[in-house]
């Protein structure tokens, strides 16, 4: 009997002790990346940018609203949001109180899927099943019915309010010591709502640096704004693939980029061109999958320097 049932056994408990870590030590084990990005022009001193991406708040979640507001310490230039605040209908005062520091600091944001709509249960494996099939998002699936629609106008005017720059399908411009910074942002491919028509023709003239924004990379998006010449493009959206295997890595992404890139920094290439893409692989995880596993949370710190 003992030879018959141990190995299970064995193997049940492993799989309750990982699932152990992966909600309750990992998905609370905050990072920041670090990371040096040569895109500016010869000439132009280095300048500090603060990804935040896919908090995904809860009610309650006092350590992750801590450690956001601590983040301010850092002293960046400026903030970039890639959208995914919420997993909760009532948790935009918490969002808005956890930025809040870094809210001092010139930044500009884009809303993801989970920002419009409350998350419903799913089961993991669906991810599996769908990068089989091709199929991500509203992009070959069935329209989204019966969700719970969050409050992301409050979001908005929060942001609106302590001067972030709203890039939904738009453009904005940020000053920072003499610097022109040209934002060049998409509403969320995940739910069809980007219009990259809106913004296309590549970075201006009279801007110092231009760069791409949106909330999940789709390779559409990332082949426009790479092919108009952006020398970086910001994103969120993958959760660095949540769920990872040790020493091999992410089995999805949730789009259609590939799993090398699911986060941290790499290249893009379309007709004939090179951007660097950054992918966030975020800090935080829906509601109903509220675990990471060889995937901790985190932000990124980029420091952008000169072209070499």
């Amino acid at each position: 009997m003992r030879a018959r049932y141990g190995v299970p056994l064995g193997i049940a408990a492993a799989g309750a002790a990982g699932v152990v870590y992966a909600a309750g030590f990992e998905t609370r084990s905050f990072r920041l990346r670090r990371v040096t990005v040569p895109v500016l022009p010869r000439g132009m001193r280095p300048v500090r940018l603060l990804q935040v991406s896919d908090i995904h708040m809860v009610g309650g979640q006092r350590k992750k609203q801590r450690w956001l507001r601590s983040l301010a310490g850092l002293r960046p230039d400026f903030v970039i949001n890639t959208g995914d605040n919420l997993s909760d209908p009532e948790g935009v005062p918490e969002v808005l109180d956890a930025l809040g520091p870094l809210m001092e600091f010139p930044g500009a944001y884009v809303f993801g899927s989970n920002d419009y709509y409350g998350p419903k249960p799913r089961n993991p494996a669906r991810y599996l099943l769908e990068k089989v099939q091709g199929r991500h998002g509203l992009n070959g699936n069935p329209p989204v019915v019966g969700v719970v629609h969050n409050p992301w106008e409050d979001l908005r005017d929060g942001f609106d309010a302590a001067g972030w720059l709203n890039l939904t399908n738009t453009r904005g411009t940020l000053k920072i010591d003499g610097m022109s910074l040209e934002l060049t942002g998409l509403d969320d491919p995940h739910i069809k709502r980007d219009r990259y028509a809106q913004v296309a023709g590549g970075p201006s003239a009279g801007a110092d640096f231009s760069m791409g924004v949106v909330h999940a990379p789709y390779l559409r998006v990332l082949d426009a704004f790479t092919a108009d010449s952006y020398p970086l493009i910001l994103a969120g959206h993958t959760h660095g693939g949540q769920i990872c295997i040790p020493f091999y890595g992410a089995l999805v992404t949730n789009c259609d980029l590939d799993t090398d890139r699911v986060k941290g920094l790499s290249r893009h290439h379309a007709e004939g061109r090179t951007s660097y893409l950054h992918v966030s692989a975020g800090c935080g995880a829906n509601r109903y999958t509220p675990v990471r596993f060889a995937c901790p949370p985190e932000v990124t710190l980029m420091t952008l320097v000169e072209r070499q």
